[in-house]
């Protein structure tokens, strides 16, 4: 009984991590499928201001430094966002080395639980058994 339960949560959890593992494998090829669908998306960081009730606080020329930074990076982030669509495959290989590895551990969690379950029932029927007073008869 305990050996069938055992499997059965095992079974369970393999099932719930192949089916986590799909969904986030799913997210994340449209993710990165879909960053070079947007061209220009980090121009507009170049235009971004502090909010006016942080603008007092901050000196200007953190302020001036800051939006300079930021134009000079939208570039270089809009190059990143046009090779993600590239990186589809990788992610697709990396879901199924983290679900293989998911998937080992959680078979040898069920091994290594039929293995106490089994050491557990040996230690509780140690003297209760049929040929417990065998080994005394023979003498």
């Amino acid at each position: 009984m305990f050996y069938a339960l055992n499997w059965f949560v095992v079974v369970a959890l393999l099932a719930f991590w192949s089916v986590t593992a799909w969904a986030l494998h799913a997210v994340a090829v449209w993710a990165v499928s879909s960053a070079g669908a947007m061209p220009g998306a980090a121009s507009g960081v170049a235009n971004m201001a502090l909010p006016d009730w942080l603008a007092p606080w901050v000196p200007p020329e953190i302020a001036q430094w800051a939006s300079q930074l930021l134009a000079g990076l939208g570039p270089a982030i809009d190059s990143l966002l046009q090779a993600a669509p590239t990186l589809a495959g990788g992610v697709t290989v990396a879901t199924w080395v983290v679900w293989g590895i998911g998937s080992v551990l959680l078979v040898l969690l069920g091994a290594g639980l039929h293995l106490l379950i089994a050491l557990w029932r040996r230690r509780s029927s140690g003297g209760s058994g049929p040929n417990a007073g065998s080994s005394l008869a023979a003498g």
